[in-house]
């Protein structure tokens, strides 16, 4: 009996993630496990103009500015947020490019197991 036929359902996507692939994407997955930076990363995607200041995301929290700026470089290392310094202020923005890339994972897991369970 093959692999293929001892598995009691289809695999859940084309092929499973790379070693390098996987630990890339864990490192942004986990970032995202706080509620803070979740949060954080929506404020940022959510706004019309593509970027926000740093000033305006402190007053939504009841945390420190430091609290927040720990967080908001915790995104930018997982690779989520891009920022710059504009004299005082930072400003961040989404990372177009690596949300797309985690939602690619997501969706082709997400659409490959309903094709398996429908």
């Amino acid at each position: 009996m093959s692999k293929q036929e001892a598995s009691c359902c289809e695999p859940l996507s084309e092929g499973p993630l790379a070693e390098q692939q996987a630990a890339e994407l864990s490192t942004m997955f986990k970032a995202l496990g706080d509620p803070v930076r979740l949060r954080l990363l929506s404020m940022i995607a959510s706004q019309p103009d593509g970027e926000v200041c740093v000033c305006e995301l402190t007053p939504a929290f009841d945390l420190s500015q430091p609290t927040i700026s720990h967080h908001l470089k915790l995104l930018r290392q997982a690779g989520l947020v891009d920022s710059e310094r504009r004299g005082t202020w930072v400003y961040y923005r989404v990372r177009p490019e690596t949300t797309d890339r985690m939602a690619a994972v997501l969706s082709s897991v997400s659409s490959e197991r309903r094709v398996v369970t429908a």
